[in-house]
């Protein structure tokens, strides 16, 4: 993607179909006269005389609990600089963001229009009374030191700068880790450490901390290294100025332990690199450019630990590890601050999980076949979701051990269940397709490229990466569209009809013909087809032109399902195909099925496309607990209906014992676990989280994801198809431009899977 479309794109997600990136939902029923005389006049006097008694109850009767502030007075934005507090707005919106979908975590980003330190700490005392917490942001040193140090004296609230803390808590566990694999001790290793701004100086006492000593620490500037006979030194400098006769980064790094790495790109040769101990531990953390490319740096020493702020090479130190966790736990305990031991308990926890087997789904975002601790994985990755109840957990209890948590947690094994129920964690399920999609690339053919919104969808395709469209249709109507929407791009424009592609099309009539000749199909029925848009499109996958194929845009599901099953062989042992549609609700993802195929399927067809369901799950990196759904609950109706689904339930008990399911169920039922724990104690299911429901027609299924999808406001992929040999999907009728770019993500997905 040019530079040019880069910038368009991201002015375009900005500024399109409404400005901005955050917004605010009610959180209470507002459709009535009597919920509106509730949420204000006069209802709302009875909360506010609780308040008023006990200052306390503001948590109980208001958003303040769940609720931070994103502040700065952009002066320090990351990669800009001092571009103000207007222009510094997108990046607040941006880590709000990050807030609600990694932790559930509400915020208001608040960009306030000063540099003079006694108003902005005035300005955010005065409004402090709102928030729960306190994240500033991009804001430069040495103000920063001072404006946090005063906040978090003069505030009962939890107050962090993230670009300190946040840096230091993520380098920290991976320092940890690093120095472990190395066999070294933390009192023993010497460090180096380029830049002394707000993260390199936070990082340097959170080392201290660790066991780094300070006589082992040297600390560079851009005037070199920062020694106790320079003048004019900052009292954050004089911190760690040292009396080593050493005046270069270059004289620093010989027989260096460790390099630190916040300052600029390509400050660091390899033959600096070279001068360092064995086993070096380098994290070279300016972004977007490292200050050693990583390539250059693991050629250079084949016993480098590395670790860079980009997430293309191994070990990202990214803050979204830290700050949504460690505020989270510190909002749930009430804490009054964010104190070294809450920050320590979170570079621990870190440390620690790294250390762990790591979740088939994480794998599967990151494209490798099994990440495992050592010197390529010393931290979690973003997509981990154990970091939502691992690290705030860990910060929670060090906050109520350390003496500063108002309110204390009783249960931990609720709360921990709390945590997986945050909004957001769920979603990124959607982002662990996409980038598996984006690491394992795949040629998706668009049968219906000359519709305007297929073709907005393969834009977004191609400019992010996540498959190499090739596109079907009208020709000029397609280059039409394209210079409309701006997508300039040197891909595949291919017309069926067109007798530019006769050759291929001759080809494809007759390997059809040998297909279906003894199924009444003559070899001009063939010549025929193969100008059909869709069939032409089955057989470049059947026929290895393409990896994939999208269709269905424009027509109806059974006319475009017709030619892909004339032409695309089952898998191995699959007698009948069938759809699933990975909804992404508020309660977590499920996979319904099945949702557009079988109209009536008899118990050996459900048992098989329960089969298919659970291992299409696993695909996306979850566990399937399987409910097999019906109006009746454990064999409590003899109608034929109802039996046909207790007979799937004993043949997949029988031949695939190995998976969660369980059945005839109702619906409510299989939806609460309490109730199913209850009541039907032996199940197979009982006391899980019920994630594929198995509906007994097609009647049930269909309705039902769509109502899910309306009522629950969530986020449907699918149909998925399954059963087929190739990874061939067809979009319900008049699907959005994001449907069908998740439809594309799922269908690279399941090409590479069948490839492997």
């Amino acid at each position: 993607m040019s530079q040019e479309s880069k910038r368009r794109e991201a002015l375009v997600y900005h500024a399109k179909p409404k400005p901005g990136k955050l917004e605010v939902n009610p959180s209470k029923p507002y459709t009535t006269q009597r919920d509106l005389s509730l949420a204000y006049s006069p209802g709302v006097a009875e909360p506010c005389l609780e308040i008023e008694k006990a200052t306390e109850n503001v948590y109980k009767y208001t958003n303040k609990a769940n609720l931070v502030a994103v502040i700065s007075n952009g002066t320090a934005v990351l990669g800009l600089g001092d571009i103000g507090p207007e222009a510094s707005k997108p990046v607040m919106e941006g880590k709000g963001l990050l807030f609600k979908i990694f932790a559930g975590i509400d915020v208001f980003d608040i960009e306030v229009n000063t540099k003079d330190v006694d108003a902005f700490v005035e300005t955010v005392k005065n409004i402090a009374p709102t928030f729960g917490g306190i994240n500033l942001e991009d804001i430069k040193a040495p103000e920063a030191f001072e404006i946090e140090r005063r906040l978090v004296e003069e505030l009962d609230i939890p107050v962090m700068h993230d670009d300190q803390h946040g840096t230091a808590i993520i380098s920290g566990a991976a320092l940890l880790n690093a120095v472990e694999l190395t066999n070294k001790e933390m009192s023993s290793i010497k460090m180096v450490i380029s830049g002394a701004g707000a993260a390199a100086i936070s990082c340097a006492r959170l080392y201290r901390a660790l066991g780094v000593l300070p006589q082992n620490m040297m600390m560079t500037d851009s005037k070199g290294i920062i020694r106790a006979d320079r003048e004019n030194l900052t009292a954050q400098k004089k911190e760690f100025a040292t009396s080593i006769d050493v005046h270069t980064l270059e004289e620093a790094l010989h027989n260096a332990d460790v390099f630190i790495g916040l300052s600029k790109a390509n400050i660091m040769t390899a033959p600096m690199l070279k001068s360092m101990a064995a086993t070096p531990i380098v994290f070279a953390m300016a972004n977007p450019d490292p200050e050693i490319d990583y390539n250059l740096a693991v050629s250079t020493r084949n016993d480098i630990i590395m670790a860079t702020g980009r997430s293309d090479f191994p070990n990202q130190v990214n803050n979204v590890l830290g700050f949504p966790f460690i505020f989270r736990g510190a909002l749930d305990v009430r804490a009054t601050k964010i104190n070294e031991a809450m920050k320590m308990a979170a570079v621990k926890a870190l440390a620690d999980l790294a250390k762990e087997t790591v979740p088939e789904q994480v794998n599967i975002a990151y494209g490798t076949t099994k990440l495992a601790f050592g010197e390529n994985y010393i931290i979690p990755k973003p997509f981990d979701p154990r970091l939502i109840t691992t690290v705030p957990m860990a910060v929670a209890k060090a906050a109520m051990e350390s003496g500063v948590a108002q309110a204390h947690i009783k249960d931990w094994n609720q709360y921990q269940e709390q945590l997986h129920q945050r909004t957001g964690s769920d979603k990124k399920l959607v982002r662990l397709i996409t980038s598996q999609a984006k690491r394992n690339m795949q040629r998706v053919v668009y049968a219906e490229a000359d519709e305007l919104d297929v073709l907005k969808a393969a834009q977004l395709v191609y400019e992010e990466g996540i498959a190499h469209p090739i596109l079907l249709g009208n020709r000029e109507l397609i280059l039409e569209l394209m210079e409309t929407l701006e997508f300039e791009a040197d891909i595949s424009i291919i017309d069926p009809k067109n007798d530019n592609v006769k050759e291929q099309r001759e080809a494809y009539s007759e390997t059809y013909w040998k297909l279906r000749q003894r199924k009444g199909v003559t070899l001009y029925d063939a010549q025929s087809r193969m100008r059909e848009r869709n069939y032409f499109a089955a057989m470049m996958v059947r026929e290895g032109d393409a990896d994939a194929m999208i269709s269905g845009y424009s027509r109806s599901y059974p006319n475009v399902l017709k030619p892909v099953l004339h032409v695309i062989d089952r898998a191995e042992g699959v007698n009948r195909v069938a759809t699933t549609n990975l909804m992404i609700t508020n309660r977590g993802p499920l996979f319904l099925a099945d949702t557009s195929i079988n109209i009536n399927p008899n118990a050996k067809d459900l048992a098989k496309i329960a089969q298919m369901t659970s291992y299409t799950a696993t695909l996306f990196g979850m566990q399937p607990k399987v409910a097999m759904l019906s109006y009746s609950n454990f064999g409590s109706s003899k109608n034929e209906d109802a039996q046909k689904v207790n007979e799937a339930v004993s043949l997949l008990h029988r031949y695939v014992p190995h998976i969660d399911v369980d059945g005839p169920i109702q619906a409510d039922f299989a939806l609460n676990k309490t109730m199913r724990t209850v009541k039907f104690p032996f199940s197979k299911i009982a006391g899980k989280e019920v994630n594929t429901l198995l509906f007994p027609d097609l009647n049930a299924a269909n309705i039902a994801y769509k109502l899910i999808k309306e009522l629950d406001d969530a986020l449907s992929i699918g149909p998925i198809m399954m059963g087929l040999k190739h990874a061939v999907h067809i979009l319900q009728l008049g699907a959005s431009v994001d449907e069908i770019v998740h439809m594309t993500a799922v269908a690279a997905v399941d090409a590479h899977n069948k490839k492997s």
